[in-house]
C-alpha cells in the first residue's frame, strides 16, 4: 500500500455507533455498535434474517441508517456514498456476483484497480498478484461469466483487494466453496490481514472458517447484538446456541 494512501487514514478503525435501520416499521438493525480495527479479523454471525447484510450495507454506504453513526478512521461518514467510502479505503464483497461477466477474470480485477486511480501497468501487475493470492491465476483469461459459483466468490475478493483497501467486508465469501477449499480460503483471509494490513469483517455461515480465522466474533439476532467475544467465549455461549436452533449445520459448528 502506498504511503500517500495510508497517510489519509489516521484513525485506523471502522465504527458503527448505535446504528439502527427500519423498513416500513420492521426493525432490521436495532442499536448495534461494532468496531473493526486494522490488522484484525472479526466475524459477524447470526441466524438467517438476523440483520447481517443490512449492517454491512450501512457500514459501506449502500444504505443509510435510520439513526446512529458510522465512522471511518475518525471521520463521520454516515451520509457518505458507497463510492466515496470506497475511495477512502473501504471495500466489500457481495453475496451475489457483481463481476463484469463479459470481461476476463484478469480484466475484472484491473478495472477495480483503475477505478481507484491505478495506472494501466500498475493495474495489470496488481491483478496478477491478486489472482495468485486467491488461486485464480489459471482462470485469468477466462470470461468471468463462465466461472463456477465458488470461484466467483474468490474473484470478488480479488476485486475488493485491487482497490488497496484498509478495511474489507466479506459477505458470505465461502458460500459455495467445497469444504476441501475452505482452509485455502482461510489463508487468503489471513493474508488480507497480515500482508495487506487491512481489517476484515467476515460474514459467513461456515462456522469452522469463522472460528479458525477470527480474533473476535459479533453475534446478531433479530437485528440486535446478542453477544460479542472470542471464538472460545462464543462457542460456550448458551444464548448463541439457542439462537441457532434449527440451523443444524451452524449449530454443529458451535458445538
Amino acid at each position: 500500500m502506498s504511503q500517500a494512501r495510508e497517510d489519509r487514514r489516521p484513525g485506523g478503525a471502522l465504527r458503527a455507533a448505535d446504528v439502527s435501520r427500519s423498513f416500513e416499521g420492521v426493525h432490521a438493525v436495532q442499536g448495534v455498535s461494532l468496531t473493526l480495527h486494522r490488522h484484525e479479523v472479526i466475524g459477524l454471525i447470526g441466524p438467517n434474517g438476523a440483520g447481517k447484510s443490512t449492517l454491512v450495507n450501512l457500514l459501506t454506504g449502500f444504505d443509510l441508517p435510520s439513526s446512529g453513526t458510522v465512522e471511518l478512521d475518525g471521520r463521520d461518514v454516515t451520509r457518505w456514498s458507497a463510492s466515496r467510502r470506497g475511495r477512502h479505503g473501504l471495500a466489500r464483497t457481495f453475496q451475489h456476483s457483481h463481476a463484469f461477466r463479459s470481461l476476463t477474470v484478469r480484466e475484472n480485477v484491473e478495472v477495480a484497480a483503475l477505478g481507484v486511480g491505478a495506472s494501466p501497468a500498475t493495474a495489470r501487475r496488481r491483478a496478477d498478484e491478486l489472482l495468485d493470492l486467491v488461486a485464480l491465476a489459471d482462470h485469468a483469461d477466462a470470461p468471468a461469466g463462465a466461472l463456477a459459483h465458488g470461484v466467483e466468490r474468490r474473484l470478488g475478493v480479488a476485486r475488493a483487494l485491487a482497490t488497496e483497501p484498509t478495511f474489507v467486508l466479506m459477505d458470505e465469501p465461502a458460500a459455495g466453496l467445497p469444504e476441501a477449499e475452505v482452509p485455502e480460503f482461510a489463508a487468503v483471509v489471513r493474508s488480507v490481514r497480515d500482508d495487506h494490513g487491512a481489517g476484515v469483517l467476515l460474514i459467513d455461515h461456515n462456522m469452522a472458517l469463522i472460528m479458525d480465522v477470527c480474533e473476535r466474533i459479533h453475534v446478531l439476532d433479530h437485528g440486535r447484538t446478542l453477544a460479542e467475544g472470542t471464538p472460545t467465549e462464543i462457542r460456550a455461549n448458551l444464548d448463541v446456541s439457542a439462537a441457532y436452533l434449527g440451523e443444524s449445520a451452524v449449530h454443529e459448528g458451535l458445538s
